[in-house]
């Protein structure tokens, strides 16, 4: 009699913590997929490094944040900073500057050599 009470104890817990388990891994399976797709996503769509020559200088403008509206934006060590969109052209944040990407389009910066993937 108590031998089967206590397997009914056990059993009831190991359904439960059966059904725990599951949920939880159906949760992370999900959330681990969403994460991917979006972590992934900048990488595809933007290069990591852009350089621009400004002044008879060579900069390189790192790939920053990617706002919700699809704009990128780059900075380098100097503290300018630029943004783009997947189909727009690059324009400077802050002080007003010229260059060689101010104006072009991620097309063209890749066609010209001036955006550098991490993807080898």
């Amino acid at each position: 009699m108590v031998y089967l009470s206590i397997l009914r104890i056990t059993s009831n817990i190991s359904a439960k913590m059966y059904l725990a388990i599951s949920v939880t891994i159906v949760f992370l399976l999900q959330f681990s997929a969403i994460s991917e797709t979006y972590a992934s996503e900048p990488l595809e769509d933007f290069p990591f490094l852009i350089s621009c020559e400004y002044k008879g200088m060579h900069h390189a403008f790192y790939f920053s944040k990617l706002d919700s509206d699809g704009v990128a934006t780059y900075i380098n060590p100097s503290r300018l900073a630029g943004t783009i969109s997947v189909g727009g052209t690059a324009k400077t944040l802050g002080e007003p500057i010229g260059g060689s990407c101010l104006g072009k389009t991620l097309e063209q910066l890749r066609a010209s050599g001036q955006a550098h993937d991490l993807r080898r």
